[in-house]
């Protein structure tokens, strides 16, 4: 997770298997940059193999949260098996998905 003081944008980067087993631990990480309550969330799937229920129920949750506060989510960089998930769930039309960093920024 990264900002600075002229992007104040928080980009949090997710890796491996986004699924019940690592869920916790991905939730504990995001919690206090939620708790920032920044204007935009962009987090980086560019990494993520695979995503499984429980990974697109913690996104969802995500999102909640983001929106609760006036915030932003944006995901980007999503390979082609991970957004076929997403587009079987309908979840590309839930989510603001991006490319890269540079479309989820502007």
């Amino acid at each position: 997770m990264a900002t600075t003081p002229q992007n104040p944008d928080a980009i949090f980067r997710l890796e491996g298997e986004v699924d019940l087993h690592r869920a916790p631990e991905i939730r504990a990480a995001l919690a206090p940059v939620i708790a920032r309550k920044l204007p935009r969330l962009l987090m980086d799937l560019s990494a993520v193999s695979y995503i499984d229920s429980s990974g697109l129920a913690l996104l969802i949750e995500t999102l909640q949260s983001v929106q609760t506060n006036g915030g932003t989510l944006r995901l980007f960089g999503l390979s082609d098996s991970v957004r076929a998930i997403f587009h079987v769930a309908c979840l590309d039309q839930v989510f603001a998905i991006f490319p890269d960093l540079a479309a989820a920024e502007a």
